[in-house]
């Protein structure tokens, strides 16, 4: 395949100042370097102000719910507006953290996958079926969600950056996934053959191309209700969008699922119990 038509050899810029294909290497992986979305703390400073006066996580949480809910208008409609106003509703994190649990092949997955194919340069490799030779249905298909109304009537690609800055930030000062660089992290797959890029299943151990975005699980046991097969990743935590208990939802936390960048991962693989 002709390399403009084939994703995973195509080239984009990106906001976090690292050239897309060494953040989509394994290379990274193992010795990473922090990540920041260009202008995102720069563009919000009363936030991490705010922030940095925190005594714990749950103090945290509560000034990031608050300073979200007016900055983008998430509250409950006021008695007085207009039935339209009622009706229309305001896309936010939450409601798309909600639509990637439920589905990630959804229109949320789609504006999701979108949002960090913006900010990280990672073309999505899946949305429904592989997304393979560009153009395809299946291209077609991830585009028009991708844009699709729903999600984009309240700028919630800056919703998406102050998160991953608001779980970086956690992360770094109240070590909500332990200390260290990194957290191993698993992920169940049944599409093994499409994903390994080196190695072999036979040996245990090879490497896979991930999805842009991707969702890990706390425990492996958890991770084998997903799949037939258990990845076993050391993820940097500065590839991480998501972890439980980052903000006051139940929309992920009740399968401990973790939100990491994708690209290429050296993982230890084995079957599922």
């Amino acid at each position: 395949m002709a390399p403009e038509h084939d994703p995973a050899r195509w080239y984009t810029t990106n906001l976090v100042g690292v050239p897309t294909p060494v953040l989509a290497g394994t290379a990274f992986n193992a010795h990473p370097v922090p990540l920041h979305i260009a202008g995102t703390r720069e563009t919000h400073p009363g936030l991490f102000t705010l922030l940095a006066r925190s005594r714990d996580p749950d103090q945290a949480r509560d000034v990031f719910a608050h300073y979200m809910a007016l900055s983008f208008g998430l509250g409950v409609p006021a008695p007085d507006a207009g039935a339209a106003e009622r009706r229309r509703g305001r896309a936010s994190y939450l409601k798309l953290l909600q639509g990637w649990g439920l589905d990630a092949n959804s229109a949320a997955g789609a504006v999701l996958k979108g949002w960090v194919e913006s900010r990280f340069g990672l073309a999505p490799a899946f949305h429904h079926e592989p997304l393979g030779r560009f153009p395809s249905h299946a291209w077609m298909r991830y585009l028009e969600e991708k844009a699709g109304s729903r999600y984009h009537n309240n700028s919630i690609w800056q919703q998406l950056d102050l998160l991953f800055e608001f779980c970086q930030w956690m992360l770094a000062r109240f070590a909500l996934l332990g200390e260290g660089s990194h957290a191993t992290l698993w992920r169940g797959s049944t599409r093994v053959d499409e994903q390994l890029v080196d190695g072999s299943l036979r040996s245990r151990r090879c490497t896979v191309r991930l999805n842009n975005v991707v969702s890990f699980s706390r425990t492996r046991e958890q991770a084998g209700c997903f799949g037939d097969w258990v990845f076993e990743a050391r993820v940097p935590l500065c590839k991480l969008l998501y972890v439980p208990g980052l903000i006051a939802t139940r929309s992920l936390d009740g399968e401990a699922e973790v939100l990491a960048l994708g690209g290429d991962y050296q993982v230890a693989v084995g079957y599922a119990n």
